[in-house]
């Protein structure tokens, strides 16, 4: 009977403040949408850094013809200078840092320039000589990028030392700064849905007054008369959860999936397994966030 109860009077809650029910589905659903996105975002971040970081390279330049960097003064690089080059790679201080050294000649260099950019008709203008050989150290740990720096940059015969971490760094830099984004975005929905569910209760328990009042009166509890309250921002609030997580599914399913990973397949991709897991947080948090709100109100605004 307590639940039959129970039951009725969400029934009458949510019949009662319809409108503000609806509300409140919708901005649980925007403001968890957010933070489902940004959770994703983080995820998909660290699946390129796990997958680009172990393929980053250190690429040192050596001195072609004609150069105008200090390095180069005497012009192209020599063969002893390219020794010192190497025994300053295999010496004690860099060697447990170094995984493997790979070398590429200036006509390896034109060749995979011509092949990256057949299609543009400067290309044929470039020559061999045009062309810098170099070494592309794999590095055992891609952080230690300064320890290989601080040896190599500014010996004679070596032109430029880059680091292809650095242009990573800058991508997720900005991955990073869109997560932000979102997550800002989603603590503005979130706070609007819990002033969403407070005034749905508060107008729940204002509506139904007089009966909370005979209820006292007859000896019901407090938590009695409270859960239906409670239970009314729950439900509404995990139903915006559960839409989330479904406009999320449907959003990595078509987005990511079908279209991102057909037109670019070589980046690893957040999958709906992703949305999956996050998805308990998310209703969860929907449920904790209408629990608390539901508390305040009802013990702040209203007598029951």
């Amino acid at each position: 009977m307590r639940l039959q109860f129970i039951l009725s009077e969400i029934g009458l809650g949510l019949r009662r403040n319809l409108s503000m029910t609806i509300s409140v589905i919708l901005v649980t659903f925007v403001s968890l949408t957010f933070v489902g996105a940004a959770a994703l975002l983080q995820t998909q971040i660290g699946k390129m850094k796990d997958d680009w970081y172990d393929k980053v390279e250190v690429s040192v330049f050596l001195c072609p013809q004609n150069s105008t960097a200090p390095t180069c003064a005497s012009g192209e690089v020599t063969d002893d200078q390219k020794a010192d080059i190497q025994a300053a790679l295999a010496s004690p201080e860099v060697k447990p840092y170094v995984e493997k050294v790979y070398t590429e000649t200036k006509e390896q260099a034109y060749d995979a320039f011509q092949k990256q950019f057949k299609d543009q008709f400067w290309a044929s203008a470039a020559t061999v000589d045009d062309m810098n050989s170099s070494y592309r150290i794999k590095l055992t740990d891609p952080e230690k990028y300064s320890v290989v720096s601080e040896v190599i940059s500014g010996r004679a015969g070596v032109e430029e030392v880059k680091d292809q971490q650095r242009l990573f760094d800058r991508l997720f830099s900005v991955l990073n700064n869109a997560t932000l984004l979102a997550g800002g975005l989603a603590a503005v929905m979130l706070l609007a849905a819990v002033l969403l569910i407070t005034t749905t209760i508060r107008l729940s328990a204002l509506s139904r007054k007089r009966e909370t009042g005979i209820m006292r009166l007859v000896g019901a509890s407090t938590v009695f008369i409270q859960l239906p309250f409670m239970l009314e921002g729950a439900i509404a609030a995990t139903i915006g959860a559960l839409l989330a997580v479904g406009g999320l599914w449907v959003g990595v399913t078509y987005l990511v999936d079908d279209w991102l990973g057909e037109s670019a397949g070589w980046i690893p991709y957040v999958s709906t397994a992703d949305v999956l897991t996050i998805a308990p947080a998310l209703i969860a948090v929907a449920i904790l966030l209408a629990g608390i709100s539901s508390l305040v109100t009802l013990s702040r605004y209203t007598k029951v």
